[in-house]
């Protein structure tokens, strides 16, 4: 059975660093495009950052740029999600997902219906 699991939220202060894991089981990573969105309270879901397979080509959304820096651990079957210079906006439950679909330049990375295996979310506060 194919399975994300996210990992590495928590509360923490503006200006500090997380990183968030996605851990596939039932499947390897390597074959497919991994995604991270995030759903803050009363807004729809948003991409934040990809990594798509086959190019290695990484996306970020534009408030994410320069802070945000996703990753894969192939041997760990692993997608990672380092966020540094965290700001209260990026509070929220992130989720980690996974398509075939090679995003080439241009592709619409952050259509969340492209992607077909979705984790269960791991909240992110940042705050004071």
């Amino acid at each position: 059975q194919l399975q994300l699991v996210e990992s590495g939220g928590g509360l923490v202060q503006p200006g500090g660093s997380l990183r968030l894991s996605c851990a596939a089981s039932g499947f390897t990573l390597d074959y497919y495009t991994i995604g991270w969105f995030r759903q803050a309270p009363g807004k729809e879901r948003e991409g934040v950052s990809c990594f798509s397979r086959g190019n290695g080509i990484t996306y970020y959304a534009d408030s994410v740029k320069g802070r945000f820096t996703i990753s894969r651990d192939n041997a760990k079957n692993t997608v990672f999600l380092q966020m540094n210079s965290l700001k209260p906006e990026d509070t929220g439950v992130y989720y980690c997902a996974a398509t075939p679909r090679i995003m080439m330049v241009g592709a619409q990375w952050n259509r969340d219906s492209w992607y077909d295996y979705w984790g269960q979310g791991t909240q992110v506060t940042v705050s004071s």
